[in-house]
């Protein structure tokens, strides 16, 4: 029986035989056919090899929108590790993501000169070789057999933890893989990349949103490498490698020992950070910055409170409280508002204040009602010879706020969520990802919006923060890590029915499904033994900053 296929954008197709995306993109030839690496079916992200049988709206997928980019990385994750077996033998983990790219390491040993060329050579062989990505849907049982002869034990043990059936793996060459979104068709998509030597391992390079057709520079940051290296000795701590062994942990009752150390662990680094203040006697103000979902809010109020045990007298200063009234807030070239550049902040009346406080002045905080979209009169402040003021927001660390502070007076923070438990050694839980769920929980507890309307900005908070926030993290004094290893397992109840309400037709639908395909990997630990102060009650409500 004919049917139709609409593609976004391009013509309609009629057919009585069952399609690819491969044949729908080769007919429709769309403008920068050459980059599409996937297709939306109906909503759902898909791979260029799925088959559709009766009538569909379809839109192609290309690296220069995040979801393409996030296919390319995956595929060229999967290329690295097949060079690497094929080269050398041997099975590399990924160890966390930098700006830069993916640090991996060898788990036998570092990864020499030698050996970095000649997995580099291997990844252009097959590249040129066009090797296409097989999806295969196996049963449980089968799949659990194929990564256990691999030696990738903990991939079976997490299909068993999650109880998926059947399991959609990818295959290339010989060897199989698993990932819990589409990959590109074939090697010869992934054209663009490099490897760097880090440490013992090495950074894959590729492509970002904003080096679309060439690679970013490597600038490997120092202060990030430390945060890594800190992060490492964390989950050596609690006996943490992947997701098998938080499943693990929370079966055998240990969830309460995970928290408990995760949140010392957070203890401990912000009372470094106070005694390093304290060690600075000109700072008078403390400048926080991060990109949203980063935990901001708490980190200030649990800094003010180890400032307060090494004698100083804090003072918070939230700058959301500064936005401009709704209605004058500046719009993107779509006409929306946009909450993220510099000038959705009433920046005159901010340098007011902060010049004001520097100098002893008596002032009047603003108070941003979200669900208003106004400003009204907050508390009254003042500056006494021995106070601090800290001063948190996304553009926390921006020059056009800082410079009106002298710079022996000021400390910088830059706050993100910078690690997490992987999934397995080869897929990652993006850092990103977790700031999006953090956010869809506080955004539907406090702000009234839908998780359809929160996904739907989300690709323009992203890009706000490479534009206005990351780039600014490198006049930090520091940087802290707001990740805890146990999160994703205390969001996961709270965001999984948020995620179930957007409507199947929206545009965000398959977006909705990929967080909730991840998801479905993590285990569940009940927030009760959550400490009241701990960042993560900024997102799922029950902190004591509140009152």
């Amino acid at each position: 029986m004919a049917f139709t296929v609409h593609v976004k954008n391009g013509p309609v197709f009629s057919s009585d035989v069952p399609v690819t995306g491969k044949a729908v993109l080769s007919e429709s030839r769309p403008e920068g056919g050459d980059t599409v690496v996937a297709w939306r079916v109906n909503n759902y992200l898909r791979s260029l090899d799925w088959v559709i049988e009766d009538s569909a709206e379809v839109e192609f997928i290309d690296t220069s929108s995040f979801e393409g980019m996030e296919v390319y990385r995956r595929s060229l994750s999967f290329l690295l590790v097949l060079a690497c077996r094929k080269a050398l033998g041997r099975n590399i983990v990924l160890r966390h993501s930098i700006s830069e790219g993916y640090y991996w390491e060898d788990q036998d040993g570092p990864v020499s000169g030698d050996d970095l060329q000649a997995i580099k050579s291997m990844m252009s062989d097959l590249v040129a070789k066009d090797l296409p990505f097989v999806r295969k849907v196996v049963s449980l049982d089968k799949a659990r057999k194929i990564f256990e002869r691999q030696g990738s034990c903990e991939v079976a043990r997490l299909f068993k933890w999650a109880g998926v059936d059947p399991v959609e793996l990818y295959r290339c060459a010989d060897i199989y893989g698993y990932y819990y979104a589409p990959l590109a068709p074939s090697t010869g998509y992934l054209k663009l990349f490099d490897l760097k030597p880090l440490g013992p391992g090495m950074v894959l390079q590729f492509p970002t949103i904003n080096y679309p057709s060439a690679l970013p520079p490597f600038r490997a940051s120092k202060n990030l490498s430390s945060v890594f290296l800190d992060y490492a000795r964390w989950l050596e701590v609690l006996d943490l490698r992947t997701m098998d062994s938080l499943h693990k942990k929370v079966a055998d009752g240990k969830s309460l020992e995970v928290i408990l150390i995760s949140e010392a662990f957070h203890a401990r680094n912000l009372g470094k950070i106070a005694e390093e203040i304290d060690s600075r006697p000109k700072v008078k103000v403390v400048a926080i910055a991060g990109p949203s979902g980063s935990g901001k809010t708490t980190l200030s109020e649990r800094l003010k409170i180890q400032l307060q045990v090494c004698g100083k007298n804090p003072v918070t200063l939230a700058m959301d409280n500064y936005f401009v009234d709704r209605e004058n807030t500046p719009k993107d070239e779509e006409g929306n508002y946009d909450f993220e550049v510099i000038e959705a902040l009433e920046l005159e009346l901010l340098e007011d204040h902060l010049k004001r406080l520097l100098a002893g002045e008596e002032v009047v905080l603003p108070q941003f009602d979200f669900i208003e979209g106004k400003k009204f009169p907050g508390k009254k402040v003042r500056l006494q010879p021995r106070d601090i003021l800290i001063m948190e927001g996304i553009h926390g660390l921006n020059d056009r706020i800082t410079d009106v502070i002298p710079k022996d007076e000021r400390y910088g923070i830059f706050v993100s969520p910078l690690t997490g438990v992987y999934l397995d050694d080869h897929n990652r839980t993006s850092t990103t990802d977790n700031r999006l769920l953090r956010r869809l929980v506080r955004d539907s507890r406090t702000r009234g919006h839908s998780a359809e309307s929160t996904l739907t900005i989300w690709p323009k908070v992203i890009r706000g923060a490479m534009k206005y926030v990351f780039p600014y993290q490198k006049r930090a004094d520091i940087m802290f890590n707001s990740s805890l290893p146990y999160e994703l397992s205390a969001l996961r109840a709270y965001v999984d029915p948020i995620l179930h309400t957007v409507p199947e037709g929206s545009p965000v639908y398959g977006d909705a499904q990929r967080l909730l395909s991840m998801l479905r990997f993590i285990p569940m630990i009940p927030s009760e033994n959550i400490p009241n102060n701990s960042i993560i009650r900024e997102f799922i409500g029950g902190t004591c900053f509140d009152a």
